[in-house]
């Protein structure tokens, strides 16, 4: 057994979690800071977090393409699928209205 799907998602720095992680790493890289975050910058749009729908967990721009090759290429080499396998959801009744579903 073992893996069969893999996923990738990049970071995000929302709202007040961008200036601390800016501050984390110039205080525990500082000869790297600048550099990674102008990558995160150029993988969203020049901003540290892009919220929107498609966008915020694969980024935008030429290393978001990179990334995205790179990731399929990995995939391929392993041979993993890239994308989800269907679920089996035939196995799963729905508890009814008046009771807990069971944990065991």
């Amino acid at each position: 057994h073992g893996a069969c799907t893999a996923g990738y998602g990049l970071l995000r720095l929302p709202r007040e979690v961008g200036p601390l992680f800016e501050r984390w790493l110039s205080e525990h890289a500082p000869g790297r800071a600048a550099h990674v975050m102008s990558l995160i910058r150029q993988l969203r749009g020049g901003r540290v977090n892009d919220a929107r729908f498609g966008e915020r967990m694969r980024g935008t721009g030429l290393f978001a393409d990179l990334y995205r090759q790179r990731f399929a290429l990995a995939c391929k080499q392993r041979g993993l699928a890239p994308r989800h396998v269907a679920l089996d959801t035939g196995r799963f009744t729905p508890p009814g209205a008046d009771r807990q579903g069971q944990l065991f």
